[in-house]
Parts: C-alpha cells; structure tokens; sequence
C-alpha cells in the first residue's frame, strides 16, 4: 500500500476537485435541474472520494510528517466541506465559489509541501550511512525505498547501477533535487552504496 498511497491520493484528489468544479460551473450557470441530477447520481460516489481525500491525506501526513503548509491544506479542506455543503445546498454561489477555492488552494499548498520536502538541503554531519539517507532521502523514498513520494522511483526495484545511482544522486534527475554541492563524494558514494542493499527487498 506505501508504493500506491501517493497515486491513490493524487487519483482521489482530482476526482474530488472534478465533481466540485462540474457542480460550481453548473450551479453559475443556473442549471439548478442538471445540478440537482448530478449531485443526485454521484453523491455515493462522492462521499467515497471526499472519505478516501481525507484518509489517505492523514496517512501520507504521517508517513512523511507535518509541516505548517500541510496543516493549512488539511485546514482548508475541512473548511471547504460544509461550505460546499451550505452552497450547493442553498444555492450560494459565493459559498460554493469560496469552497472551490479553497480546495484549489489546498492542493497548490500540498504541492508546495511537497517541493519544499525535496529542496531542502540537509547538510550531513553524520558518518552513519542510515542516517544519512533517511536525513536526505527518505522523505521522497521511504526507509524501506519504497514510498515513491512525489514520482520518486521504488529503489527496491531500481535495476540502475551503483554509478548510475551516484551521477543521479549528484546531478539530480526530473523532481530530484542534486546533492553534489551538499555532500561529499565519499557520502554520496555511501548512499549510493546503501541504496544497494535496499533493492530487492
């Protein structure tokens, strides 16, 4: 499930944000009738994604830790429930804009966390390799390699070889920040090491 969590949570979110956007457009274009079979047809649907948002929010809240940026998206998005609820319900298109909004809000914070996460540099005082990935890497990767957090690769499977592993790990690759000017080439040749003994595990 810690492989999938991330996919499962960003599948969930942009569900959540479809339906919202589909009934706020609805709502302001007036078209109380379609609105009102749309709700209708998908509210099992709904309370099922807007259950699983916030779960698998939570969870990936705990796996990865809590920073102020997360707490203000979970904030926002228990807010934008009841003022969906009260707009769409009462017709109040400023709710239901307001509720849009946030949820909007909500997932540029998530993504704003998540870059943080991977551009902040740990400056390594430690010879002890562990603790040295789980200082650098673990946050994308997981202890174990196999978060993925954020499109990071599964280093249980990676079929990469060690040097490989040591250019991406110095250069950066994709959403992977470069570690070359915060580490020396002997700790990066010690994580590239440890990485090894995650894959297959």
């Amino acid at each position: 499930m810690g492989n999938s969590l991330p996919l499962i949570h960003r599948v969930v979110v942009s569900l959540f944000l479809l339906i919202y956007l589909v009934k706020t457009l609805l709502l302001f274009l007036n078209k109380t009738e379609q609105l009102n079979q749309f709700t209708k047809l998908i509210k099992i649907p709904e309370m099922v994604i807007s259950a699983l948002f916030l779960i698998t929010g939570i969870w990936l809240s705990s796996i990865v830790g809590v920073n102020t940026l997360m707490i203000v998206k979970i904030a926002m998005v228990l807010a934008s429930i009841p003022l969906a609820v009260i707009g769409f319900k009462k017709g109040n298109k400023i709710l239901a804009l307001i509720s849009l909004l946030l949820i909007i809000l909500s997932y540029g914070f998530g993504e704003m966390a998540k870059k943080k996460r991977m551009k902040t540099v740990v400056i390594a005082t430690s010879t002890d390799t562990k603790q040295l990935f789980e200082q650098a890497c673990a946050s994308c990767h997981g202890n174990d390699g196999k978060l993925m957090m954020g499109g990071a690769t599964d280093l249980s499977v990676s079929v990469i070889s060690p040097d490989s592993v040591i250019s991406v790990i110095t250069k950066g690759r994709k959403n992977m920040m470069a570690y070359g000017s915060s580490y020396s080439k002997e700790q990066i040749e010690e994580l590239a090491a440890y990485i090894e003994t995650l894959k297959g595990k």
